[in-house]
């Protein structure tokens, strides 16, 4: 797990003022806060929190260097701007090398599942508590060859060494069905027609077999 280095510095002004302010200036407004300290009011480099996120992920360990002092923290909210995407203001939690936390960590799927087969995708990230210094970017599930019924839950998930599954073991991550067959499709359609009181048009051909008679008895043949 990477370790990223943020120069922070302390914020004395407060208000939306004050935040635009930050922001223009190539900095995010932050808070600081755990262990039982004061709440610390500051501000990051923008650039290189976005990289941070980027590249470390959701769970990315910050280094938080603040008037020559480093602490340890992750990020726990970030709120952004609907149209533009930058961050507005973050939440850090403090951790210590050993201490254990509980995040959410994303579900990366790799490899393709047997023939027909249509995977079914339940859960995108599974709750976890391990090292606050050593939480995993993402936890790969490998899906080749799964046929339909051969699941995936919580449970099956391999977690990094030293790690305890939060979510329900039970919860089910991917679930793999049969691919329909053309016949099936076909069937399903013709009941949601019924249903909906859609009659179709007589194809040609049925419309030629259905044309076909036979003379009527009693009848003369010229």
């Amino acid at each position: 797990m990477a370790d990223f280095r943020l120069q922070a510095e302390t914020r004395t002004e407060f208000g939306k003022g004050s935040a635009r302010r930050t922001r223009r200036a190539g900095r995010v407004p932050a808070v600081l806060y755990g262990h039982g300290q004061d709440v610390v009011h500051l501000s990051l480099p923008a650039r290189e929190f976005a990289a941070a996120l980027r590249n470390g992920g959701a769970n990315a360990l910050l280094t938080i260097v603040l008037d020559g002092n480093e602490q340890l923290a992750l990020t726990k909210a970030v709120q952004r701007d609907p149209l533009k995407r930058t961050h507005e203001h973050i939440d850090l939690l403090l951790v210590r090398r050993g201490e254990k936390t509980t995040v959410e960590v994303p579900i990366i799927i790799v490899g393709e599942p047997a023939p027909d087969t249509i995977p079914n995708h339940q859960l995108s990230t599974v709750s976890i508590e391990a090292d606050a210094t050593r939480l995993p970017d993402n936890i790969e599930v490998d899906v080749t060859g799964r046929s339909a019924g051969q699941n995936i839950t919580a449970g099956d998930l391999v977690l990094p060494s030293g790690a305890t599954l939060i979510t329900d073991a039970e919860s089910l991550v991917i679930g793999f069905l049969g691919a329909p067959t053309a016949e099936a499709l076909e069937a399903e359609l013709a009941d949601a027609e019924a249903e909906a009181g859609i009659e179709r048009e007589e194809s040609d051909e049925a419309a030629a077999e259905g044309g076909e008679s036979t003379p009527a008895e009693g009848s003369n043949e010229s």
